[in-house]
């Protein structure tokens, strides 16, 4: 009994509990970290704005994987690809730590500058990510969206 009514909750039926929240089923898992529908111009940024939240992830996974090449192929990374009509080929990938401890402001006119280091609670760290791929003439360093735009 419920505010003066009686009724069966989704998942009720039968002695099963109701899922989260008031008449609402159970929740079902969903998959994120693929891009879906969109325009066919639209960039990898414009159909997925937590491309940062799955670089952090990829990131921390690659470092902490006993295989990386089996990670490479589970994330869709291409060991060989296409980009303005050259081969390119994995050679490494890259992950930077990062840690910003000054700044910088400009005075006017722009010929010089105030430099600051930053209190402990200032600082900023994060980790680069990089794929370094070979073109047959030099190194390309490309980042994550980048990758998942080649075409195999």
């Amino acid at each position: 009994m419920h505010d003066g009514h009686d009724h069966d909750l989704p998942g009720q039926a039968n002695g099963g509990t109701a899922g989260i929240g008031h008449n609402h089923p159970a929740p079902r898992a969903l998959q994120w970290q693929r891009a879906h529908g969109g325009k066919e111009t639209a960039t990898l940024t414009q159909m997925e704005s937590d491309l940062d939240l799955v670089e952090a992830a990829f990131t921390e996974g690659f470092l902490s994987t006993s295989d990386p090449t089996s990670f490479l192929r589970l994330a869709q990374v291409p060991f060989e690809a296409t980009a303005d009509g050259k081969r390119l080929v994995l050679l490494r990938v890259e992950v930077d730590a990062v840690a910003d401890v000054g700044c910088i402001t400009p005075h006017l006119g722009g010929t010089s500058f105030r430099y600051d280091p930053l209190p402990a609670a200032m600082v900023s760290r994060r980790k680069q990510l990089r794929f370094i791929y070979f073109d047959g003439q030099g190194q390309q360093s490309l980042t994550l969206e980048e990758v998942r735009g080649l075409k195999e």
